[in-house]
C-alpha cells in the first residue's frame, strides 16, 4: 500500500518536470496529446464523415424546441440524444455539450441543465452514456464485474463516451445554426471527468466547466477515494499521467473547475493542489485569468452557486456577455415543469436490433491478430516490435534506472540440500527488498547452472519444492517470492483495491512481479556460485506467465519451465478480484500469453505435462522460423 501511495504521489508531484517551460511545451504538447489519445484507444487523425442521424420527433417548449434523435458514432453503435434549440435563431449560435454523469435516465435526469442553457440562448446537445441511458451497457468492469481483462485490452469506457462526444460535435458542425467557434462542454461526476477529456482531446471545445470530476492521483490512491469510482473516471494510464496533465492539454483555453468541499470522491485539498498547479501553468501563457475554481459546500453534487457560475462562464467566453452569476436564474427543479422519460426518449423501448451498446467493450479496442511468421528474420523483427511496445506501453512504469542490489546473505545452513542452503536479500525497486532462497545440488565453490522458481500465491509449504525437484537435475534451485506472494504479499481483501489502484498509476500486479523476477535473474548472475550463462526460470499457473515475460524481457535465460500457464490475458476474474492478477496494460494490442514462448527464442520452453492448445501457435512458429519446438517434461 505504501508503494502505491508513494508512486501516486510521485505522479502528482511530477507535473512540473513533465510540463517544463512554455518554450519546450510547443514540442512536448504534441507528444503528450498523442499519448493521451492512444491511451483512449482511437485516432483523431483519420478523416471522419458526420455521423448518420435518425430523427424521432420534436417537442416545442417555451422559447426553444427539443429535437429527438439518435446518431451512429461507430458502425452499429447508436447514441440516443436530445438537442435543445432556442427559438428565432437568426445567425449561428454558441453551443454547449452537456455530458451526463452516473444517474439513471441520463438526458432525462439532467434535462434541467439543458433547458436552462437553451433559455440562455445556447444550442445544447445532451446524450445518453452507454451505462444508464435507454440501453444499459457497461461502465463497471473491474469495478464490480471482475473484468480486469479490460486493462489488458487497453479498454476503458471513458473512451467510448469521449468518442460519442466527439461524434456529437461532428454532427453539430453540420448545422447552420451552430457557431463552431464557440463550443462549450460541461457535466458532473462522470460527466465532469468527460468534460476534462473532451476539452483535452478536441480543440474545437473553446471553454469547459467540469463539476466534481477530477482529483490528483495521490489523493485518489492514497486516500482510497478510487474505491468509490467507476472505471471511467481515469484513463488506461500506460503513460503514467496525472489529471493535471489532462488540464495542461486544455490550456490556455477557458477552464472553470467546480468542486464541492465534502465530496467523498474528490478531496477539496486535492482540487486546491491541481488548481494551484494549473494556474501556474496557465500563467506561462499569460492566461491565468482563463482558469478559475468555484468551491461550494456539500457532498458530490451541484450547488446553485456552481450552476450559476457555469452559466456566467459560458455567457462570457462563448457569447462575449459579462453577466454576474448572482443575477442569473438557476435551473428549474419542479418536476411539473420537466418532461417525463417517455417524452424525451427516442427509442420508445425498441433500440436498433444491431445496437452494440451492451457489448461495445468487446470490440472498441482492436486486439492484435497473431502474425504469420515463417522465417528467423520475421521472428526477430516481431520480437523487437513486441518488446519495444511493451517497454513503453505496458512496462513504462519500470524504473528508468535500476537500484543498486545491495545484496546480503541473511541465512545459511549446511542442511536442506546436498550442498547446503543460502538466503540472500536484495533491492528490487525502491521500497521493495526481496529474498532469494537457494538450495545447492552442486558444490558452492564452483559456478553451476541455476533454476529460479517463482513461488505462487497461497501455495502450501514445500509445494514449489515438490514441483522443482523434478526439473533441471544438474541445477541449483532458487526460490523467489515476488510482490503479492508470501512475505511480500498483502491481505486478499486488498486485491481488488491494489489491482485498480495499480492500473490507475500505470502498472499492474503482474508487471510489478515481472520486474521483480527480472531483477532476481540479474541479481543471481552476480553470485559467485552461479554460472551467469546458465540461468533458467520456472513458474506454475499464473506465475508461469510472469516467468515467460521475465524471460522474454531479460533475453538471457537459457530455459523456461512452465506448468499450466494461462492461454490468454483476455479472461475475467471474480468480482472481488481474488484470483491471480494476470492483467498487463495494453498487452492484447500487441501480443498474448500463448505467443510468448516463440517471442522468447532462443530461450527454450519446457511444459510439465501437456502443452495447452493455444500454445500450438508458438510451437508452429518455432518449427517454421528456426526449426525448433516446444518441449514436454514429465
Amino acid at each position: 500500500m505504501h508503494y502505491l501511495n508513494q508512486e501516486a504521489e510521485s505522479l502528482s508531484n511530477g507535473f512540473s518536470s513533465r510540463s517544463s517551460s512554455l518554450t519546450d511545451w510547443d514540442s512536448i504538447r504534441p507528444v503528450r496529446y498523442d499519448q493521451f489519445i492512444e491511451m483512449m484507444g482511437f485516432s483523431m487523425d483519420e478523416e471522419r464523415d458526420p455521423p448518420k442521424i435518425y430523427p424521432s420527433g420534436t417537442l416545442q417548449q417555451k422559447g426553444f424546441r427539443i429535437e429527438k434523435f439518435y446518431y451512429e458514432s461507430l458502425p452499429d453503435l447508436f447514441v440516443p440524444a436530445n438537442l435543445y434549440v432556442p427559438d428565432n435563431i437568426k445567425k449561428p449560435r454558441a453551443a454547449v455539450i452537456y455530458l451526463s454523469g452516473h444517474s439513471h435516465g441520463q438526458k432525462v435526469n439532467y434535462q434541467a441543465h439543458a433547458r436552462r442553457l437553451a433559455e440562455l440562448g445556447f444550442v445544447t446537445l445532451i446524450f445518453d452514456t452507454i451505462q444508464f441511458g435507454e440501453v444499459w451497457g457497461n461502465h463497471w468492469g473491474a469495478y464490480n464485474k471482475g473484468w480486469f481483462n479490460w486493462y489488458s485490452r487497453g479498454y476503458n469506457p471513458a473512451a467510448v463516451e469521449l468518442w460519442n462526444a466527439i461524434r456529437g460535435l461532428d454532427y453539430l458542425a453540420t448545422r447552420a445554426d451552430v457557431d463552431m467557434e464557440n463550443i462549450g462542454a460541461t457535466g458532473i461526476s462522470g460527466g465532469g471527468s468527460q468534460s476534462w477529456y473532451f476539452a483535452a482531446a478536441d480543440p474545437r471545445v473553446k471553454a469547459t466547466a467540469p463539476v466534481c470530476g477530477a482529483g490528483t492521483m495521490d489523493s485518489q490512491v492514497g486516500e482510497r477515494r478510487i474505491d468509490g469510482h467507476c472505471d471511467c473516471m481515469m484513463i488506461n494510464n500506460g503513460f503514467q499521467i496525472d489529471f493535471t496533465d489532462i488540464g495542461a492539454l486544455i490550456a490556455p483555453r477557458p477552464l472553470l473547475i467546480a468542486q464541492s468541499d465534502r465530496d467523498e470522491l474528490y478531496g477539496i485539498e486535492s482540487t486546491h493542489q491541481f488548481y494551484k498547479t494549473l494556474s501556474k501553468f496557465y500563467g506561462e501563457f499569460d492566461s491565468e485569468k482563463n482558469v478559475s475554481l468555484v468551491e461550494t459546500p456539500g457532498g458530490h453534487s451541484y450547488h446553485p452557486v456552481s450552476r450559476k457560475a457555469i452559466f456566467s462562464f459560458f455567457l462570457q467566453h462563448l457569447m462575449d456577455k459579462k453577466v454576474a452569476s448572482e443575477t442569473i436564474a438557476d435551473i428549474e427543479t419542479n418536476a411539473e415543469n420537466l418532461l417525463p422519460a417517455d417524452s424525451l426518449n427516442v427509442y420508445n423501448g425498441t433500440p436498433p436490433e444491431t445496437d452494440l451498446t451492451k457489448t461495445i467493450q468487446n470490440s472498441f479496442i482492436k486486439t492484435a491478430e497473431p502474425p504469420i511468421i515463417n522465417s528467423r528474420e520475421a521472428l526477430n523483427a516481431h520480437q523487437n516490435k513486441v518488446k519495444d511496445y511493451l517497454k513503453s506501453r505496458t512496462f513504462g512504469a519500470f524504473p528508468d534506472s535500476a537500484m543498486a542490489f545491495d545484496g546480503e546473505m541473511i541465512y545459511r545452513t549446511a542442511d536442506l540440500s546436498k550442498f547446503g542452503n543460502n538466503t540472500y536479500s536484495f533491492n528490487s525497486e525502491k521500497g521493495w527488498r526481496l529474498k532469494v532462497n537457494i538450495f545447492y545440488r552442486q558444490p558452492q565453490d564452483k559456478k553451476s547452472p541455476l533454476l529460479l522458481v517463482l513461488r505462487s500465491p497461497g501455495e502450501e509449504r514445500w509445494e514449489s519444492e515438490g514441483y522443482a525437484n523434478k526439473l533441471a537435475e544438474n541445477h541449483n534451485i532458487a526460490y523467489l517470492e515476488v510482490r503479492g506472494v508470501g512475505e511480500v504479499g498483502w491481505a486478499p481483501e486488498l486485491d481488488w483495491h491494489v489491482r485498480r489502484s495499480a492500473a490507475w498509476i500505470g502498472r499492474t500486479p503482474a508487471s510489478m512481479q515481472i520486474y521483480d523476477a527480472m531483477r532476481a535473474l540479474e541479481f543471481c548472475r552476480t553470485l559467485p556460485e552461479v554460472d551467469p550463462t546458465k540461468i533458467s526460470i520456472a513458474g506454475r499457473d499464473g506465475m508461469a506467465a510472469i516467468a515467460m515475460y521475465a524471460a522474454m524481457m531479460d533475453e538471457k535465460c537459457e530455459n523456461m519451465y512452465l506448468s499450466n500457464p494461462p492461454e490468454t490475458h483476455d479472461q475475467p476474474s471474480p468480482k472481488n478480484g481474488r484470483d491471480f492478477a494476470l492483467e498487463l496494460l495494453n498487452v492484447l494490442r500487441i501480443t498474448d500469453t500463448y505467443q510468448i514462448p516463440a517471442l522468447s527464442y532462443p530461450t527454450k520452453t519446457y511444459f510439465s505435462g501437456e502443452i495447452p492448445p493455444a500454445y500450438a501457435w508458438s510451437d508452429s512458429v518455432l518449427h517454421r522460423a528456426v526449426n525448433d519446438q516446444l518441449y514436454i517434461v514429465n
